[in-house]
């Protein structure tokens, strides 16, 4: 990816398996998804409200909510 975007990893990634994560890119009515551990390879888009009702859905199973 060579546009300037800025990447970043999930708050649960911590030391040791820190690099078994994905990172996100906000873009403008997008958000980016890549593999932390081989950053140079494929990126994944999805529109910015698709991706927020999945993290949405995300936090209501953490929670023990509904999915």
């Amino acid at each position: 990816m060579t546009s300037p975007e800025h990447w970043r990893k999930s708050s649960y990634s911590g030391e040791g398996d820190g690099n078994n994560c994905v990172e996100v890119a906000d873009r403008c009515t997008r958000v980016a998804v890549r593999d932390s551990k081989a950053p140079e390879r494929a990126v994944l888009t999805f529109p910015a409200e698709a991706f927020a009702s999945f993290v949405e859905g995300l936090r209501a199973t953490e929670s023990g909510g509904p999915v």
